[in-house]
């Protein structure tokens, strides 16, 4: 008789509910300038009332004010001239959206190890995946309490919060009420939100005053409505932030949100920690001759040239010398990077000795393998175009070696510019076609005074650097239109004429404005180049 045998009990694992959790960075950009005020040895700055500002066509506007600015009555959005009416003391510092978001990207690489991935959350917050790993720190509230901790060492204000989904953990973080708010995995996220504001929602500012008027205040208003209400009010909307449905949805876990992880872009470095101090420059080149052969085989690893290079030593007493290089191109040539150090180390003191050196490739670019050839020979004993440049910019010093290329505008003294010399032309910047032009051009434009029969009639005299000009003969005007998209409301349009006096020099002036455009008084004129 054949018996039977039970099947083993096989337990398929249980994957873990998703828990993210937001970090909201209230005044980014103020801590930001703080920690950069500090390390310029202002400590006491945050003292005075302070406003962040941006410049805008209507004039600056304030983006940000310390604690003191808040209590002089400078407020976010308000006119700079608008606080200084309140605050005269108000001192104004133009922000940096750029570094704040570089710092940042910073602090995501830095938030890491809370969780196995973080993403920008911008302009001001951090979305760090925290799935099955509280238990490391002790629970979700200990590791709420590590994170505000952290970063209240490093004197950055935050708000967090932790929940099954993005959109739930942000809402928590900026509008839940008390510091480090925990929304459990099976706790019902519908009632618990509910109360929170239609803001939670990250949508737009024109989406929320529209749900305002509305009468649609939280975000239980919105569910008593019923989904066939609101679909049809924002039907055409298709972006997540312009559709409350798809905001609700993503809240709830109902739809997926995708978010895009900060990775850690690993800058190649090489170091030789030394068994006795180094004092002398023979054996201070071996040493970065040997860096160098390293630094090749890590770049030549990777696929890659350097185009920046940070040249670290470490003395005995603790000081550390720093010397950089930025080369015209990304290069792998160990004999061209030690012949360029080579300039950089004459005013090195060893002091009491060199014990460590470190190199870094800051800045790498793609530089695939090629076959020798009669270039790379060339490029090898430094006659290459490449390697003649950054000779002449370790020499001359890196301002000193630029090449002109034209620019995308038809205002004279922007139509040209200056940069590195291989680097190439941006494709964006197309030739313009203009009317003739000088062949010498001034850096600033010389205000002159002229004589004219009417305020829009012809020059017919100019006096400029003492000297009285009779005009004999005049061409012109061309109008030029100022650049609404980069000036200020009030700058005024410019009427160009090319003029030639009693002794036949020929004269490229502009008169600057209308008597009546109501954006000043009485026209200015200017010189601004000479034809041949």
């Amino acid at each position: 008789m054949t018996g039977r045998h039970s099947p083993p009990n096989i337990r398929t694992p249980v994957k873990p509910a998703r828990r993210i959790m937001a970090i909201w960075l209230a005044r980014l950009a103020l801590d930001r300038w703080r920690h950069s005020e500090a390390c310029q040895g202002g400590e006491g700055a945050d003292a005075l009332p302070t406003a962040l500002i941006t410049e805008t066509a209507h004039g600056p506007r304030i983006d940000a004010a310390n604690d003191a600015g808040l209590a002089a009555g400078a407020a976010p959005g308000m006119m700079l001239a608008d606080a200084r009416t309140l605050c005269p003391q108000l001192q104004a510092v133009p922000s940096d959206p750029a570094g704040d978001l570089a710092f940042l990207e910073r602090l995501a690489i830095w938030a890491q190890r809370w969780g196995p991935w973080s993403a920008l959350d911008a302009p001001d917050g951090l979305l760090v995946d925290v799935t099955a790993v509280a238990h490391l720190f002790g629970g979700e509230r200990r590791l709420l309490d590590d994170v505000l901790a952290r970063f209240a060492a490093q004197r950055l204000a935050v708000r967090a919060a932790i929940a099954p989904t993005a959109g739930a953990a942000w809402a928590l973080a900026h509008y839940g009420g008390p510091q480090g708010t925990i929304l459990a995995a099976d706790e019902d996220g519908a009632a618990r939100l509910s109360t929170l504001p239609v803001a939670a929602l990250r949508l737009d500012a024109d989406v929320l005053l529209v749900l305002r008027r509305l009468g649609l205040k939280r975000l239980g208003d919105l569910a008593e409505l019923g989904r066939d209400a609101v679909q049809r009010r924002f039907r055409n909307r298709r972006s997540p932030a312009a559709n409350p449905l798809v905001r609700m949805d993503q809240l709830l876990g109902r739809v997926p949100e995708p978010l895009l992880p900060v990775v850690a872009v690993e800058t190649p470095l090489v170091q030789r920690r030394l068994l006795e101090p180094i004092r002398h420059r023979p054996l201070l080149d071996q040493v970065v001759a040997d860096l160098a052969a390293d630094m090749v085989r890590a770049l030549e690893a990777r696929g890659e040239g350097a185009r920046r290079l940070e040249l670290g030593l470490w003395r005995v007493d603790g000081e550390v010398a720093v010397r950089k290089l930025e080369l015209a191109a990304a290069t792998r040539e160990a004999a061209h990077i030690c012949r360029l150090f080579a300039a950089r180390l004459d005013d090195v003191e060893a002091g009491f000795g060199i014990e460590m050196v470190r190199l870094r490739a800051a800045w790498s670019e793609p530089l695939d393998l090629a076959q020798a050839d009669l270039d790379a020979a060339a490029q090898q004993h430094g006659t290459s175009l490449a390697a003649c440049i950054d000779r002449l910019v370790v020499r001359l010093g890196e301002q000193a070696v630029r090449r002109p290329v034209p620019k995308g505008s038809h205002i004279p003294e922007r139509a040209q510019g200056w940069q590195a010399p291989l680097d190439p032309q941006p494709s964006s910047q197309e030739e313009l076609a203009f009317h003739s032009r000088p062949l010498k051009i001034l850096g600033m434009a010389e205000k002159i005074s002229v004589l004219y029969a009417s305020p829009d009639g012809y020059p017919r005299r100019f006096r400029w650097r003492g000297g009285v000009h009779e005009v004999t003969r005049v061409e012109g005007p061309e109008r030029i239109a100022p650049e609404w998209w980069r000036e200020k409301g009030s700058a005024r349009l410019r009427d160009y004429y090319r003029i030639e006096d009693e002794q036949g020099r020929r004269y490229w002036i502009y008169r600057a404005g209308l008597a009546d455009d109501g954006r000043g008084g009485m026209p200015d004129w200017f010189l601004q180049g000479f034809f041949a």
